[in-house]
């Protein structure tokens, strides 16, 4: 019934996913910040649609937070649906084989900016919601707190959840922003990376100078800058900065044999990728690299002339951005204070240096043997017709560890997208079969969840 259900719906449901996908939700910009908004004030308006006696729009000292629930009956378990609707930015837009906010179904995949992260997929919940609603299947009580800075660090997401501890009390939280190994292969989230995100700003001398006049006596903060990131790694791709793997937590080789028993092709992640070879910290496989090990990026750098044609100039100023994903034990804080106390020892004399902390988040692990993820297990070897693998996955859902500490609830990461998706990228796409599967699994899940 519930399959019918979506079937004969499929193209509403699509529709109303590509006007949410029309709206450039951008939480980093703020010159979306109107855009935002309209993206909170749809969901308001399609969580009444669906069947939410409460729905509210909940004002931050940010970006507003969707809030939503329908109680049948006290008595039932709560599901507390989270998800977030705003966006990566598009940029670089010249990549981009469609424009980034005008959705396009192409080999059976929506191409669009927040497709899979997450619009695509806090939208399966919305309709999931509906479905239930509307065949009158909805088994427990459900909650959905929908936010709109989780592409910048959910700053005033956990104020939110703590002056509202009432309103959000729950029996589990449910999030679909992982991805699966694939659509044969279907995969539970049961571990996240942490994050610590910096910029980082090197200063010469008070101006841009002549590369001839000045070049070889003063000193370029781009060369610097370049050096000294680069010196973060050993020769076996090993972090460098002191004290970094202190409270990094190792598996035993069984753990670790047990996690690469989880489908990968090497060839094949080389071909999707179009390199020639990996590169990660040595003694590792490439599961291992991605799920339980820390890691040092820069995803961003800049400084001096980048324009069209030549400025032979020597900057002033040169600037980058760099991520640090975090494992089980390490801290945040604690590792910023680490990169930091690290990165001002590199600078030599004839620079200064400044570092900025921009935001952050606690690794997470959620149990294997709890009701919520034998129900979620359940429901994909009803709809998959296999059982799901556990796997860790290398992104970072700060949020996870916030709502074990102050709601006291674990999670449950039934994410539906593929690591080939692009998120956070040019052409950045969504399976239409997994969106449409992932709202039937939803619905399983409910099933399963409230009958054990």
């Amino acid at each position: 019934m519930i399959n019918e259900y979506i079937q004969s719906n499929q193209q509403r449901f699509l529709d109303e996913l590509f006007e949410l996908l029309r709206i450039p939700s951008v939480s980093a910009d703020s010159r979306h910040k109107d855009d935002v908004r309209h993206a909170a004030e749809y969901l308001v308006k399609k969580l009444k649609d669906a069947g939410a006696d409460t729905v509210e729009l909940c004002e931050t000292a940010g970006h507003p937070i969707v809030y939503g629930e329908k109680i049948i009956d006290t008595s039932l378990p709560t599901i507390l649906v989270y998800g977030h609707y705003d966006v990566q930015p598009a940029d670089p837009i010249n990549l981009w084989t469609s424009p980034p906010f005008e959705p396009v179904v192409k080999d059976g995949d929506i191409y669009a900016r927040g497709s899979c992260d997450d619009k695509g997929q806090v939208y399966m919940h919305i309709k999931a919601f509906e479905a239930m609603m509307k065949l009158n299947q909805l088994s427990c009580n459900v909650k959905f707190m929908i936010e709109g800075e989780e592409e910048v660090g959910s700053d005033n997401l956990g104020t939110f959840v703590k002056e509202n501890k009432n309103k959000l009390k729950a029996d589990v939280i449910l999030i679909s922003d992982t991805s699966i190994i694939s659509l044969d292969t279907p995969s539970i989230t049961v571990g996240l990376r942490g994050l610590s995100y910096m910029e980082v700003e090197v200063t010469g001398p008070n101006r841009d100078l002549h590369s001839g006049v000045y070049g070889g006596a003063v000193a370029n903060p781009i060369n610097i800058l370049s050096m000294m990131i680069a010196s973060m790694h050993d020769e076996n791709e090993h972090i460098t900065i002191p004290g970094f793997y202190d409270k990094v937590t190792e598996l035993s080789a069984a753990e670790r044999e047990e996690m690469n028993k989880a489908p990968f092709n090497l060839d094949e992640y080389k071909k999707e990728l179009d390199i020639a070879d990996l590169c990660g910290e040595k003694g590792y496989t490439t599961l291992e690299r991605t799920g339980i090990r820390p890691t040092l990026d820069c995803n961003g750098i800049w400084g001096g002339y980048a324009g069209e044609g030549a400025k032979t100039v020597l900057p002033s100023k040169a600037f980058a951005k760099i991520s640090m994903r975090l494992v089980p034990n390490q801290n945040n804080r604690e590792i910023t204070e680490l990169f930091t106390k690290h990165f001002e020892s590199l600078a030599p004399k004839s620079v200064k240096v400044k570092v900025t902390a921009l935001h952050g988040g606690e690794p997470a692990v959620t149990p294997t043997d709890s009701r919520a993820f034998e129900a979620a297990s359940s429901a994909f070897k009803e709809v998959w017709g296999t059982t799901p693998i556990p796997t860790r996955d290398g992104g970072s859902i700060p949020i996870v560890s916030l709502f074990k500490k102050e709601l006291r609830l674990d999670t449950v990461l039934m994410g539906f997208g593929l690591d080939s998706d692009a998120i956070h990228s040019p052409n950045e796409h969504y399976g239409i079969k997994n969106f449409l599967m992932g709202i039937e699994t939803i619905v399983s899940f409910y099933k399963h969840y409230s009958a054990k």
